[in-house]
């Protein structure tokens, strides 16, 4: 079994927290440089990653800055890469991130 795989498999051990469609701020750099940025569903997070709602598909391994509560002075931003874009049938896209654990600032 390759190391990617037993990530995949040792993910599925975190608790995964339901957010309710909670609505988040994200942005990202598309194919040709340019800055993206959308307001859009967050559907849960866990310690290892993310499911967010998105009417736009993100490349696979695209970095993503998720920001809650942007609005907030003390707004959280995490960072993390696109793992999985899957096209749903209402024509948007589930987005699963990986978290990036190695930057801690």
């Amino acid at each position: 079994m390759s190391e990617s795989s037993d990530n995949e498999i040792e993910r599925r051990k975190f608790f995964r927290l339901d957010m309710e469609k909670e609505l988040v701020d994200i942005t990202w750099h598309d194919d040709k440089g340019n800055h993206k940025k959308k307001k859009i569903a967050c559907l849960d997070f866990s310690r290892g990653g993310l499911k967010l709602d998105c009417d736009e598909p993100i490349p696979l391994t695209t970095i993503v800055t998720v920001i809650f509560r942007a609005s907030d002075p003390k707004s959280q931003k995490l960072e993390g890469k696109v793992l999985r874009c899957i096209k749903q049938k209402n024509g948007w896209f589930e987005i699963g991130l990986i978290l990036d654990t190695t930057n801690k600032s």
